[in-house]
């Protein structure tokens, strides 16, 4: 039995490279193998190994840095030139940031729309350049997500990031599991698709307790039974202070009924002064938005149509007080 040596392996031999072993030994049996047919079996042999070795180089190049660089909001390998300000920051909130803080003029408080940047700024080698995924110069992939409709770059694909033509910004958290309602003008999770209420533009506004805009926030969303949205941490926040109602239309947003009955105790056991016992007042129920005619008293008035205590006194009734003397009788 004898070996052939193709000269292709002078490749490895003046690279000093180790030659794989099995690529050029074949055996040479007469009336077996036609020359030919080993040199073009020994050739895709070397292409393959070739191919490996290149395609495992290029994935080590871009993979280079990663998760190494970034801010508080993205793990990204570039950084952005603001076309306004013609300044580079991190990112586009870390814009924001800087250009709305308490230190700068109001007149000159602006936001960066992300579909504006033109140019960004490999963190490894430096190179401006305009937006794309990989650098133009050192090759590294500068965001394993990359979404060149809004410019945006992430390291940390776990988020399941994905674009919204409609909502024309990314989202998170994975296409198949949200859906886009045309009327809120946002992504819903599935499992609220045929449950939740529609307020036209349900994103598009400030939170109504921090102020900070929620469309395109990066903190989590909560939509309360009414429709309106907020963030999830304002919402925690509220009920440290013990307040359960709404801030935009004042509906309660959790299970209220063990708090109607202790009312309903705390009525009981208050007694009016007799020339109130005979008053009326129209009160309308945050709740379920009827309005009613009902006794008055101190503590609370209770919505005779869904009981609820969340109401409030819109006028005085016909059996009220008529003038001062008699309230002070």
């Amino acid at each position: 039995m004898h070996y052939c040596l193709n000269p292709f392996c002078f490749l490895f031999l003046s690279t000093k490279k180790k030659i794989p072993k099995g690529i050029f030994e074949y055996p040479l049996e007469k009336n077996n193998l036609d020359s030919v047919e080993l040199v073009k079996k020994m050739e895709c042999s070397l292409k393959e190994h070739i191919t490996t070795l290149s395609f495992a180089a290029y994935e080590s190049v871009t993979e280079m840095g990663s998760g190494n660089y970034g801010c508080s909001h993205y793990r990204r390998r570039c950084k952005i030139r603001a076309p306004c300000c013609d300044e580079i920051f991190d990112c586009r909130h870390c814009h924001n940031d800087s250009k709305n803080s308490l230190d700068v003029d109001p007149l000159k408080r602006h936001d960066i729309p992300r579909h504006d940047i033109k140019r960004v700024i490999c963190s490894l080698c430096n190179t401006e350049q305009d937006v794309q995924q990989k650098c133009i110069q050192c090759r590294v992939c500068m965001g394993k997500y990359f979404c060149s409709k809004c410019n945006f770059f992430d390291d940390d694909v776990s988020k399941n990031q994905y674009h919204c033509d409609k909502c024309g910004i990314c989202r998170t958290g994975g296409e198949e599991n949200f859906f886009h309602c045309d009327t809120c003008g946002c992504c819903y999770t599935n499992s609220m698709k045929e449950s939740h209420k529609c307020i036209e533009r349900a994103m598009h506004h400030n939170c109504p307790v921090c102020f900070e805009y929620i469309f395109d926030t990066t903190k989590n969303i909560i939509v309360l039974p009414c429709g309106h949205t907020m963030h999830l941490e304002c919402v925690m926040q509220m009920e440290q202070h013990f307040q359960y109602s709404c801030p935009v239309c004042s509906r309660s947003y959790c299970d209220m009924s063990r708090v109607w009955e202790q009312l309903d105790q705390e009525v009981a056991s208050t007694a009016m002064p007799e020339m109130y016992q005979d008053k009326k007042v129209w009160i309308l129920c945050n709740d379920c938005a009827e309005t009613s005619e009902v006794n008055f008293h101190i503590v609370a008035h209770k919505c005779p149509s869904c009981k609820s205590y969340n109401t409030r006194q819109t006028r005085g009734g016909s059996s009220s007080c008529s003038n001062i003397t008699d309230m002070i009788r």
